[in-house]
């Protein structure tokens, strides 16, 4: 998402760390996320109409923008009705929690990489990951779809009687019969008599 470039020494002589979350801004996480939301113009997240006025913005993110829809007069900012709505992390926390997540590091590591508690990080990515599936469309099967066979055993709990050894029974003309076929030859035998 960001392309983040650190210098592999220290900056000057003073060996002093460059904290990550100082390179990523409010404002682009902001822009980010409705350029992504809605890459066709604003949208009501109710009614999903595109006749929508700004109100403002946020006191206390001045990056998010508060929106009226002018078909159902709903108000909605750029955070409704996302998995980042209602948190106390500010978003660019959690772009920075996805990044990390994409590079594969474990909840303990970006948990120190963002100075959070392991319990926040491990809630974060767990709302992150739950995002990411529900918003995954199912597959759509068309054209010819081939599939293997697949053989289940439920199980004969109870009744052991059932379940045949390898190699089957020996049918009616002498041929050998699988667990399948003796199962329904043993059912036809009963009912006949």
């Amino acid at each position: 998402m960001y392309r983040i470039l650190v210098p592999s020494r220290p900056i000057g002589d003073t060996g002093a760390m460059i904290h990550i979350q100082s390179l990523i801004d409010d404002a682009k996480c902001f822009e980010t996320v409705r350029r992504l939301r809605w890459p066709d113009g604003t949208q009501c997240p109710t009614c999903n109409s595109s006749k929508i006025t700004k109100q403002g913005r946020d006191e206390t993110q001045p990056e998010r923008q508060r929106y009226l829809c002018q078909s159902c007069e709903q108000r909605f900012d750029d955070l409704t009705d996302t998995i980042f709505a209602g948190h106390h992390q500010p978003l660019r926390v959690w772009i920075l929690c996805l990044y990390f997540m994409g590079l594969n590091l474990s909840n303990q590591q970006i948990a120190q990489e963002l100075d959070l508690h392991p319990s926040d990080a491990h809630q974060m990515t767990g709302q992150l990951r739950q995002g990411i599936v529900s918003k995954k469309s199912a597959p759509t099967l068309r054209d010819e779809v081939e599939c293997d066979e697949v053989y289940i055993v439920a199980g004969h709990k109870g009744q052991p009687d059932r379940v045949q050894k390898k190699g089957g029974v020996a049918g009616a003309d002498g041929s050998r019969v699988g667990a399948a076929g003796a199962h329904s030859l043993q059912r036809s035998r009963r009912s006949s008599g």
